[in-house]
Order: structure tokens, then sequence, then C-alpha cells
């Protein structure tokens, strides 16, 4: 057989069980047994096997899995995936209408219509198809870098490796090719948001078939979806029952004219062959009301699903709208996240507890006799305040009813005083801080207690623990043991003291080896680096995490900058309201907290924004250039060298080839030095990529 039918043989072969595999795992209406098909999958098998440079990387055979990673990839999205903010009953949609109605002039008050949909409980991922081949699939992550899964994703039946899908067979003996059937023109880039899932059958069938084989069983769908899409190898990934539902075009380019809505969007989605869920409902802005009801019985279609749900969404349609409005924080303005009625549980009030955050705030805690809710185990609970506990007469020793409030934090709704036996004691918030022993203070007309004491070291752990954590100073080795064990022994009064601890009196205390000094402080003078976003976050200022403190810091250049500005120059940013705005503010005008900065300033930690936002016109020194980083840099951490990179033009990328045009290296660089040794790429060190850059 010459080269050429064998290609076209293989190309036919393949759209025949693309088409089949859409009609069977997404129409649920398959044409041809499985015997027949997989008579199919088995001749295109074959055909690659004996002609490996013909086979294709989206070819339906890679269902099957096999490629095993030694980690995952990190992945910068295109842009942020946001979360959604909550509403819990009728009236917190309508407050959500009328601040929509609010931010729009009146002329486009009456655009306003709105899409409900599911909630899907399972993993979020986004998918990329250039020119109709699906080329990259990321987890979520942190909204806005995720794990590049794409050998496990290859392997979900319900997702298309290949758009837009024929809409009528392909005979199996076709040959030339086949002109496609369908009329939706596949675009030249697609990015889309989807949910990983699985059906609580196939979730059940396989933990009842890994308990018979002594292997692990998993608490709940999501985890099994989140767990089967993070496998290192992709075959057994392949064996797991995942499918797949699509719900959000976020860039969509080469279609013209593009969708002008959400409802429409989905549709297009849907003529591509890609998984949408049929369970959508479209409602104006004067069917509000019937929206609502819809919502309220959301649990009778949670009911009759096969897969599980954690709520619904409701979404502005008008995606000219969804622009205008925009996001606060990190959640769009033009999209909530409807939650109701958390799986229950009764369970035994075994103690109340009291713990102090790093604001002060004195919260009591329920210690629960361990009980299963929704599939995850709870033994512990939020009481909120004394009013509260107060109010329902929650007693130690009570059996309680506890809920996963919006299906996740766990909750005591009240207690069963029906099962009482006369030993249970009434709980009072205790007189004094039990971490300072200070007296705590109840403002009058709030509901919280606090412990006012400004040297209070579970305030000052606290604000150690968040300063030094993953979401802002990222500081390796500095967990919470050091936090509590520094701020015991006098090292820090202040946060700023982080970067003026005594080392040599560090190096003679036990388990403080001269390694161990060293590695956290080197640590710590890298943390000095990094971007001024990730600093103001560390700062605690209420309102003010990470996503705020990008907005503000993409706005000024330094945090001096950013001292001096006033309420009416912050609200105008994009995503910061007044609340935000005052609370900067007024953070900022206090003494203690301008001399916090200086000090910062004054021991080199770095005052200026994010690399990436380089003032337009900066010198592109490295445009052009592709490189890879490993190993462990002297100062800067591995996305602060991408940053870098990227800054000045650079693109930066995870494995090395004879494309790549220099290898930054660190300590313990490994294989990759190898093979950029081996393809002759330049090596650089951290010094040499400055001079270059």
């Amino acid at each position: 057989m010459s080269t050429q039918p064998t290609a076209e043989r293989m190309v036919a072969l393949a759209a025949a069980l693309r088409y089949h595999q859409h009609r069977y795992y997404i129409l649920d209406d398959p044409e041809i047994s499985d015997a027949e098909f997989d008579a199919i999958f088995q001749e295109l098998q074959r055909l690659e096997a004996e002609n490996p440079a013909l086979a294709s990387p989206n070819s339906p055979t890679v269902r099957v899995g096999g490629q095993i990673a030694e980690r995952f990839e990190k992945v910068r999205h295109p842009g942020p995936i946001l979360s959604l903010a909550n509403a819990f009953a009728p009236e917190d949609m309508w407050a959500w209408r009328d601040r929509l109605r609010r931010l729009l002039p009146e002329d486009e008050q009456n655009r306003l219509a709105y899409v409900v949909e599911p909630k899907f409980d399972g993993l979020t991922v986004v998918l990329h198809y250039t020119n109709g081949d699906f080329v990259l699939g990321t987890t979520r992550g942190d909204g806005e870098v995720g794990e590049n899964i794409t050998p496990n994703l290859r392997t979900v039946r319900s997702l298309p490796l290949t758009i837009p899908i024929e809409t009528e067979p392909i005979p199996q003996n076709a040959a030339p090719i086949p002109s496609p059937h369908s009329s939706v023109p596949a675009p030249t880039r697609l990015v889309i948001r989807g949910e990983a899932y699985v059906t609580v059958e196939d979730f059940d069938a396989f933990n009842r078939s890994q308990e018979e084989q002594g292997e692990r069983t998993y608490a709940n769908p999501r985890n099994f979806a989140a767990g089967s899409l993070r496998l290192l190898d992709s075959s057994i990934s392949a064996g797991r029952p995942l499918r797949l539902w699509c719900y959000q075009a976020l860039i969509l380019e080469g279609v013209d004219p593009p969708p002008a809505s959400h409802w429409d969007s989905l549709a297009y989605l849907r003529g591509l062959g890609l998984p949408v869920c049929p369970e959508v409902r479209r409602f104006s802005d004067d069917q509000f009301e019937a929206l609502i009801d819809y919502l309220t019985h959301w649990h009778d279609l949670r009911a009759r699903l096969p897969y599980e749900l954690d709520g619904m969404v409701v979404k502005v349609d008008s995606l000219a709208l969804q622009e205008r409005l925009g996001f606060t924080g990190k959640d769009p303005r033009w999209a909530v996240a409807y939650k109701t009625g958390g799986e229950e549980a009764a369970t035994k009030l075994l103690d109340i507890t009291v713990k102090v955050g790093r604001t002060g705030a004195v919260t009591p805690n329920a210690v629960l006799a361990p009980v299963a809710i929704g599939g995850v185990t709870v033994s512990a609970a939020t009481l909120h305040n004394e009013d509260y506990i107060s109010e329902l007469d929650i007693r130690v020793g009570d059996t309680v009813l506890v809920k996963r409030a919006g299906d996740v934090i766990p909750k005591v709704l009240r207690p069963l005083p029906e099962l009482r036996d006369g030993s249970e004691q009434p709980w009072q918030m205790p007189a004094t801080c039990p971490d300072c022993g200070q007296p705590l203070v109840r403002p009058e007309g709030e509901v919280a207690t606090y412990c006012v004491n400004n040297a209070c070291p579970a305030q000052l752990v606290r604000k150690v623990e968040y300063f030094v954590g993953k979401g802002s100073l990222d500081i390796a080795g500095f967990g919470s043991r050091q936090a509590e064990l520094f701020v015991e022994q006098g090292f820090i009064h202040t946060l700023a003291d982080i970067f003026d601890l005594p080392w040599e009196t560090i190096s003679q205390m036990e388990g403080y080896g001269e390694k161990r000094v060293e590695n956290l402080r080197a640590a710590i003078e890298a943390a000095k680096a990094r971007p001024a976003a990730r600093l103001l976050t560390g700062l605690g200022i209420r309102f003010v995490g990470s996503t705020v403190a990008e907005l503000v810091m993409a706005v000024y250049p330094d945090l001096p900058s950013l001292m001096a500005a006033d309420e009416e120059s912050l609200s105008a940013i994009e995503g910061i309201g007044p609340k935000i705005a005052t609370s900067l503010v007024e953070f900022f005008a206090r003494q203690p907290n301008r001399a916090l900065i200086e000090r910062f300033a004054a021991l080199g930690v770095r005052m200026t924004g994010d690399a990436r936002k380089m003032a337009a016109g900066t010198a592109q020194p490295l445009a052009g250039l592709t490189f890879v980083i490993t190993g462990t840099l002297p100062t800067m951490g591995r996305d602060e060298a991408k940053e870098y990179i990227e800054a000045r033009g650079g693109k930066v990328t995870g494995s090395v080839s004879a494309k790549t045009d220099f290898l930054l290296a660190g300590e313990k660089a490994g294989s990759k030095l190898e093979k950029a040794e081996k393809l002759g790429v330049p090596v650089l060190d951290e010094d040499g990529l400055r001079q270059k850059g």
C-alpha cells in the first residue's frame, strides 16, 4: 500500500472514530455496535504502528494514555480564571440584580438577560484549541497559573481532540478523504473553561471495584475527578470513567461574526461538537422572578441528574455587558453562584475553643465528634460569635446539627435539645485572651470580641504566617513553627523584623544547623525581590487580597506612590470599590504603618511593581529569544525569572529542544542541563541573564 492511500485511510478512520465517539459519549445515541467500533479502532491502531510518521498527536487512539510525567509543568493562563461570589437566598439574588442595574446606564439596563446553568462539582479545566486541534489542557490552579495535564485530558473520551465534529458518519472504507459535513466553522484559536466530572453511578462502581481489590477508594466524585486528572501516568487516567462539560468560551478567534451573547456562544460550542450541558436556561430581565423560582427548586434538578452539583450559576447573557460590568477583587460582577442546602449530619459537640485571628478577633469554634458529611470527615466547625451560641442555646455536650455551608465550610446549625441527658454545660466567652492573658473586649454594638493587646503573640504569629505564606511573600522553609518560635523568642515584633533576624543567635538554637540557616536566610533574602503586590498582600489590609493588590500595583509605580493616593483616585481603578479604597487610605494614614513601609524599604525590600507591567516602550533586549529555566537560582524564584525574561520580550518554555536559545541554570540543574549541553544550547547563570537583559 502506497504512503498516500495509507495516509488517506488513516484520516478517514480517525474521522469515523471521532464521529462515533461523539454519538456515544456526548449524544448518548450510538449508531454502531461496540464490535464494529473496535474493528475501526484496531485498524487505525495497526496502521499507526506500521506508519508512526503519519500518526496524529490527536488520534483517537491516544485515549488509552501511556505517557508518564515526572511532574506537571506550570502554565500561565491567557487571562484570570475567576472564581464566583456566592448567593444563598432569593434576597441575595435580587440584591445582585439591583447592583447590576445601578452599574449600567438606563439605556443598557433593558438589554439585561440571564443564563442559568448547573454548577458542576468536579475539577475546573482550561482547554486550548488551535486551528481545530486540541493542543493544551490545564487545571485552574490559583486562577493565574495552572498545571499542564494535556496527556491526561486526551484520555477523556467526551473531549473532542479535533473540532468541528462531522455531523454525518464517514464511510468505513472512505477514500479519498471525505469533506466535513458540519457547517460550523472551526476557530483559529479557542480557549474554553470546562469541568471534568464523573457520574455518581460510575463513581460508586469504581469504588466498589477498588474495595474488592483492596485498593484506595475516593471520598466523593469531586476528589475522584481531581485525583484522576493529576496522575503522572496517563494510562491510569485513561482507565477512569471521566467526562467533561464545556461552559464558557474564554477566547474565540477566527470566527466572523463572533457570538454576541453567552447563550449564543454555548450554541456555537455545541455546534463544534463540544460537550455542552443541555440543562441551561435563559431568562429575560422581566422574567427575573421566574428565574428565582427556578433557582429555589434547583435541588429537584440535582436529584434527577446523574452527576453531582453544588449549586447553580447565573450569568449576564450579553458579552458586551459582561465586559462593561467588569469585576471586583477576584469575582466578576456579571456572574454569581447560587448555593443552598448543603448536606447535614448530627454529631456530638465535645468542646468549644476560641482562636485569636491576626486582626485580634476572637472566634469560637466547635470541636466535634468526627462525622462524614458529603464524603468529607468533619471534626470542627464555626460557631461565628458569642451571640450565635447564646441565641441558639448551644451547650457543650449537645448533639448538634452540622452542615457544610455552601457545600464547603462546616457550620453548627442548631442543637437538638430533645436528645439532652442533663450533662450538657452552657458556654461563655472567656474573660481573658487564651494566648496573652489580657482582658478581652467587646465593643458596644458589635457582635465580635477582640483581644486589643497589640503585643498579643497569637495575633503577631498569625500575621507572620500570612505574610510569609504562598499567597504573599512565599518564603520557603518559613512556616507556622518558625512564626511561633521567632515571635516567642522575641526576634519578631513587627513584620519588618522578618528581614532583620539575629542569625548568629538562631544558628545556636537546637534544630538550626548551618545548612538550614543558610537556606532560610537565602529564602528571606530572595523574598525581598518579590513584586510589591506580594508585599502589599502580606500586610493583611482589610479587603486587600492578592487580586486587589495586583490591580492597585498595576496603576501605581511603587508603594510610596500608593501611600500618597486618595480615595477618589483609588476608586477610579477598575475592580476597586469604595470600601477597598477607604481601607487602603486609612491603613496608610496611620503613622506606625507608614513607618513599617519605610523600614521595609531601608532593609532592601522591593517597593516597585511587577516586572511584567513595565511601561510601554521599555527596551526589549530578549525579544525573540526562547529560554528554559532549571535548578535553583541564587536570588530569583522561577516565577520571578520568568517574569524578568517576559518583561524584556523573551519567551519561557518547559522543555529543552533545538529551538531553545538559552538554558537558565542554577544549582541542581539535572537532566535539562545535560540535554542542553548535548544539543549545544548556551547555558546562562543568573548573572549572565542580567547582563543580557
